[in-house]
């Protein structure tokens, strides 16, 4: 699959740490600089593409549990998603709003977009738990082609 591309409203770099600063979550440097990272391109990255990029921004070799603490963090403070079936990264269009991922993903030109999306929501959640399954997250991916790639 081709990198993946958002149109997202994310927050700014100085709006994230605000946001984190309000939560009481510190917004360290290297956080700082693995979310100014993911702004700085229209597409989703692996942790590996993020940790490469990191080191020939600050042009020095890092570990890459470095990166992963810092996507964990944009992840728990709800900066960022994690689409699954590719394993990357991207930031969150909604960020501060409590949902759940719903992603459309292109396999031909890589565009994701980010849905919101209640009653789909409510539908998985209410049969998870007429099945007396306790979801602890969601994330839902269809792939298939935009309206730009279509024919």
């Amino acid at each position: 699959m081709k990198a993946t591309q958002v149109e997202s409203d994310a927050l700014s770099v100085a709006e994230a740490e605000a946001f984190c600063r309000s939560r009481g979550a510190r917004f360290t440097p290297m956080r700082r600089e693995v979310y100014a990272l993911m702004l700085s391109e229209s597409t989703a990255r692996s942790a590996y593409d993020l940790l490469d990029a990191m080191q020939r921004r600050l042009g020095r070799r890092l570990a890459p549990p470095t990166v992963y603490r810092a996507l964990e963090f944009l992840l728990v403070q709800g900066l960022i998603h994690k689409l699954e079936t590719t394993h990357s990264y991207l930031p969150c269009a909604h960020p501060g709003a409590a949902h759940q991922g719903l992603y459309l993903v292109c396999t031909d030109c890589g565009v994701t977009e980010e849905l919101e999306d209640e009653a789909v929501n409510g539908l998985l959640r209410d049969r998870a738990h007429a099945s007396g399954f306790a979801p602890r997250r969601q994330v839902v991916e269809l792939q298939g082609t935009c309206a730009r790639c279509r024919p």
